[in-house]
């Protein structure tokens, strides 16, 4: 049998639903940058040495076919953070057109099928402290600008769902931004204009602490929420076209952005609570308003974030498998819809990602386990990015009519 004999005998997890531990998840965050910044030097290899391997997932013709037809657009990739800080931001240090030790490199993202790609200008949030946050976050819009500069046969810079389309059409990597925390604008709402202009597409409202004017999921609450700036600035973002992310932020945060915004909503990387109960996850309340704001939660596979509570607890260092990242995909879809789930890796921003997806080649793999369990195309080609397409179409519509009322 293909991989439906795989995925049987190994999907873990399947249905586990454990709630009211968020005291307990709270303190399983730090080597996965949700209470802690980032750590560098993430590599594919992530598996002990006295672990076994884990069976390799068989990808049918049919699975095959389906994954490379579809347009899969992963919602968060911290490259250009792990080429700061492993590779002095230099791509002649470290050639990312050949193998290299870190998740991401373009072999692998053509081995994946990956066909757009949100690269994250993360900065930490330190950086709101040392008052350099937008500087740093225009060095790393730099390290991505170079990178589409050095690998055009690869990489086309995109701004728009219809430019995203044609640049998989030509057969490049979509290439578009996305700024990990609110303290990179450090207060300033015209920042999130020019933000705009370099080609950042979205902004993850807080990142692992509050901000002067948001509450994030892994700090101590100050706002409630938003705070009046904070509703200008989702209402900004709306106006410039800028998704508004609510990953990273509190589930007061999330609920005073949807009650805020005139566009959908997305979580760039964050998975579902309900399974594994961590803070950086979204709520069943919060996924439940998603449908009537059209947004989209693109499912997530840090190993903190994707395992079953009821195992972390067993073996708090758990990796949790690809089958669990399924199981939090069917989870989304059970509570919003087939058309609000995506995919949202975080590859080269964390330390432990789950069995069978170690790097950014697996991607086919998670095709194949949802055709396994019973998905047609068309509903898998809106997982892969057929949803977040259309979120991005709805708030281009958004700020093309605010701007017309605005003339």
């Amino acid at each position: 049998m293909r991989g439906l004999s795989v995925s049987l005998l190994l999907r873990v997890g399947t249905g586990c639903v454990v709630t009211g531990l968020a005291a307990w998840a709270a303190g399983q965050t730090s080597e996965n940058g949700a209470t802690a910044e980032k750590t560098p030097a993430p590599t594919a290899d992530t598996t002990p040495a006295d672990e076994p391997a884990f069976p390799k997932i068989e990808i049918s013709a049919e699975a095959q076919r389906i994954h490379f037809s579809g347009s899969l657009f992963d919602g968060h990739n911290d490259l250009p953070w792990t080429m700061r800080a492993e590779a002095n931001s230099s791509f002649d240090k470290v050639d990312i057109a050949q193998p290299t030790k870190f998740h991401t490199d373009i072999p692998r993202l053509k081995a994946g099928g990956l066909k757009a790609q949100f690269w994250s200008v993360y900065v930490p949030s330190s950086s709101a402290v040392t008052g350099n946050a937008t500087v740093m976050t225009m060095e790393q819009i730099d390290i991505v600008d170079e990178m589409l500069r050095r690998y055009p046969e690869h990489f086309q810079r995109t701004g728009t769902a219809a430019e995203v389309r044609q640049a998989i059409a030509d057969g490049k990597i979509a290439s578009l931004m996305g700024i990990e925390g609110g303290h990179s604008i450090e207060n300033q709402l015209g920042l999130i204009q020019r933000f705009y202009d370099r080609g950042v597409r979205y902004m993850t409202l807080t990142h692992s602490k509050n901000v002067d004017w948001a509450d994030s999921a892994t700090d101590e609450p100050r706002h409630q929420g938003l705070a009046e700036f904070g509703r200008e600035v989702v209402r900004e973002m709306n106006r410039v076209g800028m998704l508004v992310d609510i990953s990273h932020v509190s589930p007061a945060t999330m609920h005073a952005t949807l009650d805020t915004t005139a566009a959908p909503v997305i979580f760039s990387h964050s998975s579902a609570r309900a399974i594994c109960d961590h803070p950086r996850n979204v709520p069943d309340d919060v996924l439940r308003r998603i449908p009537k704001n059209g947004g989209v939660v693109m499912v997530t596979f840090v190993s903190g974030f994707i395992t079953p509570t009821e195992q972390l607890q067993r073996e708090p260092k758990a990796r949790g498998t690809i089958f669990d990242v399924c199981d939090h995909i069917e989870h989304v879809i059970k509570v919003a819809g087939i058309d609000h789930v995506g995919i949202g890796g975080d590859y080269d921003g964390v330390t432990s990602l789950p069995h069978g997806l170690e790097d950014v080649s697996k991607y086919p793999a998670i095709t194949q386990i949802l055709l396994d369990r019973g998905y047609n195309e068309e509903q898998i080609h809106k997982i892969l990015g057929g949803n977040i397409l259309r979120v991005m179409e709805a708030a281009e519509k958004v700020a093309h009519d605010l701007q017309q009322k605005g003339n």
